[in-house]
Formats: structure tokens, sequence, C-alpha cells
């Protein structure tokens, strides 16, 4: 079947904000049941004749139409459960929607699982994309059981234990995808279907081998850190609770608690102002997805925040999407961030992949009387005051400021990278120095070449350059995080070593830098992108410095400290612009600041700033003058920042070759 054309979009509306109780938002529960109606009643037009998939335009993903398809039903049908669960399933007075979802994927299910049918969905297989979908269709049926599933016929349950009974004996890529095992196996157990006890306690085992500490796993070996650790592998621990109820070991039950509350108080930190989430790794298309855990921390008894804290941290990212156009004119969610862009999403994003979104709506199953929708909002923690958190685990330092709501993340442990000998590419979304609630990487299309941004690399001049692919990290501690990536500039040649120590202290970072290389290299350095759809960003230079400012006045500073000027030679300040380059804006614009060609050891000192404060982003050239940095007889670094403020480092600080 081809999917239908986009029809305009018949909105469900909003309710008006209500300012009473949601000083921040203006969103309550009214605001959520009506958003998560919306999204449904846009899929109707793509449904196939039986309901069984949405066929949504767009581009494939890479396990095929048929998948992408199945993924429309699974997905929906969660953001479905979480609302008829979420309403008991009664239907408001003068409404039958809520039935009319009920009916709507119990036929579903039943042509979907049906091995006869034209509609039916692709086995579960060993790795099969059907995996994935299958644990959010158990997870709707557990959540909906007592309207839905108690009421079908016994043919379609047997059915839909046979294509769930696919996982039994299966193997899942050794990732979050082991809990999607968990999570189909502990449903099959509740209905009394075939099962493995065995294959449900190795999935949650493996967790414990990829617990970092501090709430923080790696989705799977090596240094694998992203919103996947918010929005899976805390998320199912704690569904699949709830789907295990009297059978769940209540030891662990109590260990993936303990770690989701550990979890969720420094990941209250990583919202802007506005609502936006820091944007940073993969499958960021799920968008506020990445609220779920603040939701299911309340649903496991796990919160550490007072309930007003996390309703205006989830619906403050609801609304910050809402309000930059999210869904689309046509209430779809696209391929994108807020417009469709796809450099932004993975090879295995289909157009129905974006409604992993519905995980954000799993706050409906908490009780309408609940204090997390009853209390007044509070303000998060970027709305009180300045804080730098120094998260060992993932090697990252979180540094927000109240003066403009900006959150960034300085990045020196999260590369993505399997364990070696192996490698992957380089990933901008991963590999960077820094992201923020307020810009993206630069992300080009088609893996055409770009001037990367939040990065320091030697180039020899012949086409060969320095990438930062894998991240060796060496500390993060106290406002400060160290690491190393090595690459070669020449084929011939020996590697160039760049060994990086990041110091953060209110809006500012001072990146130290020990650079050897044995060739002549020239040294660029870039900082943040700004992106705008309306106007090219400005640029301004000087002596040393360089900045690029966005209309509305986010500002992106770059100053070279020490070690850029060498012999009478004077540094290289620039600005690069590009266009659809960006997830945040067609036009963007970067600093960029390059050193004369040199070789051995090199020490270079930069402050690099990302700022709306109107005090701070006037006067670049004052920023540089104003901050500095030297290297003592002792050899210890003395960085002072704009406001004064000095921080010395000691040799061990700062790693030599």
């Amino acid at each position: 079947m081809t999917a239908p054309q986009r029809s305009p979009r018949i909105a469900v509306p909003l309710p008006a904000p209500d300012r009473g109780t949601s000083p921040f938002t203006g969103y309550t529960r009214k605001h959520w049941e009506a958003s998560a109606d919306g999204l449904l009643h846009a899929l109707q037009p793509y449904a196939s004749p039986a309901l069984a998939q949405y066929r949504l335009p767009g581009r494939t993903g890479y396990a095929g139409a048929l998948c992408d398809g199945l993924e429309g039903y699974a997905r929906s049908f969660m953001l479905a459960a979480f609302r008829i669960a979420g309403a008991k399933g009664c239907d408001a007075a003068g409404s039958n929607a809520i039935s009319r979802l009920i009916a709507r994927y119990a036929a579903g299910l039943e042509a979907g699982t049906d091995p006869g049918h034209p509609e039916h969905w692709p086995p579960i297989t060993d790795r099969s994309q059907a995996m994935v979908e299958a644990a959010s269709i158990a997870i709707a049926l557990h959540e909906t059981r007592p309207w839905l599933w108690d009421h079908l016929d016994e043919r379609v349950r047997y059915n839909t234990a046979a294509w769930l009974g696919g996982f039994v004996g299966a193997t899942a890529n050794d990732s979050n995808w082991r809990l999607f095992q968990v999570v189909v196996e502990e449903f099959l157990a509740s209905i009394g279907a075939p099962y493995d006890r065995a294959e449900i306690d190795a999935g949650l085992a493996r967790l414990d081998d990829w617990y970092r500490g501090d709430g923080w796993y790696s989705d799977g070996n090596g240094q694998k850190f992203d919103y996947y650790n918010a929005m899976a592998l805390h998320l199912y621990p704690a569904l699949w609770a709830r789907i295990a109820g009297p059978r769940a070991d209540t030891g662990l039950v109590a260990v993936h608690r303990e770690r989701l509350r550990t979890f969720i108080s420094t990941h209250q930190y990583f919202f802007g102002s506005d609502g936006a989430p820091v944007h940073q790794g993969r499958s960021l298309t799920y968008r506020y997805a990445i609220a779920a855990p603040l939701w299911v921390a309340a649903l496991a008894d796990a919160n550490p925040l007072p309930a007003g804290r996390t309703r205006r941290l989830a619906s403050g990212a609801l609304r910050h999407f809402a309000d930059r156009g999210v869904p689309g004119e046509d209430g779809l969610l696209s391929l994108g961030w807020y417009r469709p862009y796809l450099p932004a999403t993975q090879a295995y994003s289909g157009p129905a992949s974006p409604y992993w979104a519905s995980k954000a709506f799993v706050g409906l199953l908490l009780d309408p009387d609940d204090p997390v929708w009853t209390s007044v909002e509070e303000p998060g923690p970027v709305d009180e005051s300045d804080a730098v958190l120094s998260l060992a685990p993932p090697g990252w330092l979180v540094q927000s400021t109240a003066a403009d709501g900006i959150v960034r993340l300085v990045n020196h442990g999260s590369d993505r990278q399997p364990p070696p000998p192996a490698a992957l590419g380089e990933s901008p979304h991963y590999t960077r120095f820094a992201y923020s609630s307020a810009t993206a990487p630069q992300t080009p299309q088609d893996e055409a070449p770009l001037v990367p941004d939040n990065h320091i690399w030697a180039d020899a001049g012949v086409g060969t350059e320095t990438r930062r692919k894998r991240i060796h990290p060496l500390y993060c501690r106290e406002g400060m995080a160290a690491s190393w990536h090595s690459s070669p500039v020449l084929q011939e040649h020996a590697d160039a070593v760049i060994r990086t120590v990041s110091v953060v202290h209110g809006p500012w970072e001072m990146r130290v830098h020990r650079v050897q290389a044995e060739s002549a290299v020239t040294i660029h350095e870039s900082g943040w992108a700004v992106a705008d759809d309306e106007a090219v960003p400005a640029g301004e230079s000087g002596d040393g410095w360089v900045l690029a400012r966005r209309a509305d006045g986010l500002t992106s500073v770059l100053c070279g400290l020490l070690g850029w000027d060498s012999e009478g030679h004077h540094a290289e300040a620039g600005v690069v612009r590009g266009q659809d380059l960006n997830a945040y804006g067609y036009h963007s614009a970067l600093p960029l600041l390059s050193t004369p060609a040199g070789q051995g050891e090199r020490v270079l000192v930069t402050l690099v700033v990302l700022t709306r404060d109107p005090a701070i982003r006037h006067d670049a050239q004052a920023l540089h003058l104003r901050a500095r940095a030297e290297i003592t007889q002792h050899q210890e670094v003395v960085l002072t920042f704009p406001d004064g403020t000095s921080r010395q480092l000691t040799d061990d600080a700062v790693p030599g070759t």
C-alpha cells in the first residue's frame, strides 16, 4: 500500500496555559493528554486497512518498509496505552475517544499477529528490528491488560503469544536490546506463555556489567554514554518490575530503584531554562523521550526531586518542542530535531522512529491526583543558580548558568567506540569537546567535508588531519576533566597526540592543550556552532579572538590566550559559515583559530564561551584582555578567568607526553 498524501493538520487543541499550578510552563496533565491525542489522531490517515501498520512518509529505515510499518504501530501503541491506562479505560463525558483507541489497537494486533493475514508482522529473529518493537507492544499490552488483552479473542491471544515468543532462545544485540528480551519474556510469563527465566535473568545481570557508578550505564561495552541511559537502561528495568509484579526479585528491584534515584539527581541538570535538553548522542529524534525517567522515578518510588520540579522539567521539554513547531503542520513527528533534518538521525531510523517520543507520556500512568500532577511547579536547577557537576563515569562536566538558562556539557569520556582494537568512524554527536541545550554539532549531509565545531586538530596541509575518534579519559573531578586523542596527520609519519584539560567556571571553559607532533603542522581549534533558520549569524574577529553571534544574541566566542602565536607570526582568526549543516537552523557559523605551522610539543590555552548573557557577549575583545594564561617556572599552568578568578594547574593535572 502506498502511503496516503499528507493531509492538512486537524489539530487537537491544547487547553489554555495554567499559570496558577504551572507558573513556569503553563502545562498540566490536560496538556499532556491533549498532546497525546493530537499525535494519535494525526497518524490515522497513514494506517493500513487492517490497522496493523502505520506507513508514514519519509526515508525508509535500514530494516525495510515492513518493519517501518510495524514500528509505527508499536511505538504509537505504547503512547495509546499510556493514554488508555491513564484514563482507567474510561471515556470522558460525551466522548468515546478511549474506546476507539482500544478498538483500533486491538484490531491491529489481531491482523499483525495472524501469520496468514496480508498485514502480518515480520517474525522476531536474531538481532531483528522486530525485537525492538516487540518490547513496546509487550509494555502496552501489560499496561492496558484490563481493557484490551483480557477482552481479546482466544485466537488473537494465542497468535500474539506465538509472535512474541520468537524472542525465546533468540539472540539480541548486546546493548539496551537485552532489556527488550527481558520485558517481552516477562510479559509472556505473566500470561502463562512459554518463556525462559534464565534469559530474563541474564539480561538483567548484563546491566551490572555496564554499570559505571553514580547512576550511569554504558550502552554496552565501551564508553557509550548518552540519553539511552535515561530512556532505556533506567526505563526498562522499572517497567519490567511493573510487569513482573510479585515474581520480581525485590532485592534487584531495590538496586535498580536506588540507581535511578541517583541518576535523576543529576539528570535534572540536563534541561535548559527554556526546556531544551542538551543535544548530545544518538536517537535525538525521540526528542522529549529524554523526560521519561523523570516520571518513571515517581512511578518507581525513586524520585529525589520535589514533585513540582518533576513536572516543570518534563513539561518544559514537551513545551519546548511544541513552541518550535513539533509536531509539524501535519501533526506528525519528523526525522529531525525541530525541522526535518536527517543528519541528526541514524540509518536505523525510519519514518515512525520518532514515535519513541511516546516514552515521555509514561507519566500518564500516575494518578491524576498524584503530587507530580497537583503540586505547583517548582524551579529547575538552572532557574535558580549556576552549577558545575563533575560526572566521572561518563567523563563529563555539566555547566549551567542562570543568567541565560543554558546548560553546557564538556565531554572527555563518551565516544561510542567499541573496546579496542575494533573502531568506528568519528561521530559528531559523541566526539566533540562540548554540547549544549542551545546548540547542535555541525553534521554534514552525505558525509560532506566540513569544519567541525568544538574541536582541535593538527593539519599537515596534505589533506590529512587528526580527528577525535577514540577518546582516552584521564580524569574528571572538581570542575576539571582531561583526555587525550591521537591520529595520523601524515601517512608516512607518526601520530599527532593531543592531550586536553578543560576547566570550567561560571559560563566559561578554559581548554589547555599539549600537542605533540613530529611533523610540521598547523593547529586549528573551533568553538560552538550557532545556527538560525532565518538569518546568517554575524561574525567579528580581532587579535587572538573571534566570535559568531545569532540574531537573538546567542554568542560563541573563542580567545587564544597562550601558544597561538610563534616567532613573530600571529594566529589567524575567522568565522566559518555553512548552510544546512545544523539541526538548530539552516544557517550556521562557528569561530575558528589557527596557529602558524610548527612541530614538537606545544602548549595552547583557549577560552571558549557560549552565552546569551548581554553582560558577557557584547565585548569579546574585553573577554580576551581580562582572561589570561601563563606557565610558571615550575611548569604549572595558571588560568585567570574574565571575572578575575584564578585556577592553578599542577603538572600532573596537565599531563605531558
